[in-house]
C-alpha cells in the first residue's frame, strides 16, 4: 500500500486561505506547475528560497509514494522590466546592454541557474518548459480569449479586458484586491496607452523595430505577455485543471492573478484547486537589494567573499539553515543564524552516523512508531519543516540515550529509528549525507592509490602490459591518471 493513503496531508491554499485536505484530482497522481526564474541574470538567494520550498514539497510527494509530474518553466521572453506593460524586455534588455544575442544572455544564466540549484541538492523537474517554445501555444490562447470576448486588439497589441472579465467573474480573488479600488488608485494615462482600462494587461505586444525578439501573429509582428506563458505551458503539461500552482508571494499579484484571468477567460473554469506561495528571505532584516547593496550570492555562501558571513559554509548547510523556517513564514538570513544552523546540521549528522553503532536489546523502552507518526504529523501540516527538524533532534536525543545505555531498542525499532533519521533529513529534506560521501571519497582515493602503487610495480619490473592494462581500465572508469615529476596523480 502507499504511503500515501495513510496519511492525511493538509496544504495551506492561497486562494481560500485556509489550510484544505489535499485530494489530488487523479489518484495517486500530481501535478505541479512552479513559476520558474526569468534568465537574464544570476539566480538571487531569494530565488533558491522559493524553489527549495517546492524541491521540499515535491520529495516529499515522492516520498509518499505519488506519481508527480513537476513542471518549473524557464521565462526567456515576455517579462517587461517592473513587471508592467510597456518599456523592454528584461532579457532584450541585457543583451542590448551586453552586446550579445538574447539567447546568449538566455543560456548563461540558465546554465548558472542550474548550477546553483545542483549545489543546493535539488531534484530537477519533470518537465522544465521554455517561454519562447510555446509561442503557437500562446497565440491559440490569446484567440480563444477574444474569441471568448474577454480581449481586445489594438494597434498591433492585443490586451486582456479586466472590467469584461470581472463581470462574470473575480479579478483579484487571489490577491485579495478589489477592482474598483485598484481602478481608483490607479494613474490616468488617457492618451498614453492602448488600453481601455489601466488595469487590462498585454497577452501580445507588437514588436517596435528596435525589438529584438519577435515573432509573427494574426494581429503582426510581436511578442507574448509576460503572464501568458505559464497559462499555455501548465494547461499543455497538466491539462486545464491542475492540482497545485506555486511561486513566490511576490507573484501573487499580478502574475498569478492574471492566470487565473486567462485560463478562466479561455476554458470557463479555474485552472488550479490549490495556490501555494513561498515567503521571502530578508538579509539582517532588510530587504535583499542588488542596488543598496544588502544582498549576497549563493556563491558567496559556498565559497566566500562576501562580508555579510564570517566564513564559508556548504550549500549543505545553507539548505539547512532554511528547512528551518516554515515555506510560508519570512527567513531573516545572518552570519549568526547560519553559524547556529551548521552547529545543529553537525549534530544532526554525527547523531545519525552512531546509529550503525547502536546495539539491540530484548525489549524497547521507547514509543520509536509514535516519534515516526510526529515526523509525518509535521510534514502534513503544510510541509511544516521546523516541526519535523525538531522531531529529528528528538530521534537524536533517542540515539545518545541508547548510545549511553539508558534507553533499549529491540533490532526492528533501531532499524525504524535509524531509517526514519535517514528518510526525512536526506531524502524529504534534501540534506546531502556529507559523512558518508566523504567516507566513500576517501575508499575510493584508497583503491585508486592501491592501483597506482601495482602499476608503478609493475613499470619497475618493465611488465609494461599490466601498467598499460590498469591506466586505460581506470580510464574506461573515468579516472585520468597523469605521470609526473612528483609521481603519478589523478583526475575523475
Amino acid at each position: 500500500m502507499q504511503l500515501y493513503k495513510n496519511q492525511l496531508l493538509k496544504i495551506y491554499n492561497s486562494l481560500t486561505g485556509e489550510k484544505e485536505l489535499f485530494k489530488p484530482i487523479h489518484a495517486g497522481n500530481i501535478g505541479m506547475y512552479v513559476c520558474g526564474p526569468t534568465v537574464y541574470s544570476n539566480v538571487h538567494l531569494g530565488n533558491v528560497r522559493t524553489f527549495m520550498s517546492f524541491d521540499m514539497i515535491f520529495r516529499y510527494f515522492l516520498h509518499l509514494e505519488y506519481k508527480v509530474r513537476y513542471v518549473r518553466n524557464i521565462t526567456d521572453v515576455g517579462h517587461i522590466v517592473d513587471d508592467v506593460d510597456d518599456g523592454e524586455d528584461k532579457i532584450a534588455k541585457k543583451a542590448r546592454v551586453e552586446q550579445l544575442e538574447p539567447m546568449e544572455i538566455v543560456q548563461r544564466y540558465t546554465v548558472d541557474f542550474h548550477d546553483v540549484l545542483n549545489q543546493f541538492n535539488f531534484l530537477p523537474p519533470s518537465i522544465e518548459p521554455t517561454a519562447t517554445g510555446h509561442i503557437i501555444e500562446q497565440i491559440e490562447i490569446v484567440n480563444q480569449i477574444i474569441e471568448k470576448g474577454f480581449a481586445y486588439e489594438k494597434n498591433g497589441s492585443v490586451y486582456f479586458d479586466v472590467m469584461k472579465f470581472n463581470e462574470t467573474n473575480h479579478y483579484g480573488k487571489l490577491s485579495g484586491r478589489n477592482i474598483d479600488e485598484m481602478l481608483a488608485n490607479t494613474r490616468n494615462t488617457d492618451g498614453q496607452s492602448d488600453k481601455k482600462n489601466s488595469q487590462d494587461f498585454a497577452l501580445w505586444k507588437k514588436a517596435e523595430t528596435e525589438h529584438i525578439m519577435r515573432w509573427p501573429s494574426p494581429w503582426g509582428i510581436g511578442f507574448p505577455g509576460w503572464h501568458l506563458e505559464c497559462t499555455a505551458m501548465s494547461t499543455k503539461y497538466l491539462g486545464e485543471t491542475f492540482d497545485i500552482h506555486g511561486g513566490g508571494m511576490d507573484l501573487k499579484f499580478p502574475h498569478h492573478e492574471c492566470e487565473i484571468a486567462q485560463n478562466e477567460a479561455s476554458t470557463g473554469h479555474s485552472p488550479v484547486n490549490y495556490w501555494m506561495h513561498a515567503n521571502m528571505l530578508t538579509l539582517n532584516g532588510k530587504k535583499m537589494s542588488k542596488s543598496t547593496g544588502n544582498n549576497i550570492l549563493p556563491s558567496e555562501i559556498y565559497h566566500g567573499g562576501s562580508p555579510f558571513l564570517s566564513k564559508a559554509f556548504s550549500a549543505n548547510v545553507a539548505r539547512f539553515f532554511m528547512m528551518q523556517a516554515h515555506y510560508r513564514s519570512i527567513l531573516d538570513f545572518t552570519n549568526d543564524g547560519i553559524v547556529a544552523a551548521e552547529k545543529g546540521f553537525n549534530r544532526l549528522l554525527d547523531g545519525i552516523a552512531m546509529t550503525k553503532n547502536l546495539i539491540p536489546s530484548p525489549i524497547s523502552s521507547l514509543e520509536i512508531h509514535t516519534w515516526k507518526q510526529h515526523c509525518y504529523d509535521a510534514m502534513n501540516d503544510d510541509f511544516n519543516t521546523p516541526i519535523l527538524i525538531a522531531n529529528l533532534f528528538e530521534g537524536i536525543r533517542f540515539v545518545n540515550l541508547l548510545n549511553d545505555g539508558k534507553e533499549t531498542l529491540t533490532s526492528e525499532d533501531l532499524i525504524t529509528l535509524s531509517d526514519t533519521l535517514k528518510t526525512f533529513t536526506f531524502d524529504v529534506i534534501g540534506i546531502k549525507d556529507e559523512k558518508t560521501s566523504v567516507d566513500n571519497s576517501n575508499k575510493l582515493d584508497g583503491v585508486i592509490n592501491l592501483l597506482i602503487g601495482m602499476r608503478e610495480a609493475a613499470r619497475a619490473n618493465k611488465n609494461f602490459l599490466l601498467s598499460d592494462q590498469i591506466r586505460d581500465q581506470l580510464l574506461a572508469l573515468g579516472i585520468q591518471l597523469k605521470d609526473g615529476k612528483e609521481g603519478t596523480t589523478y583526475s575523475v
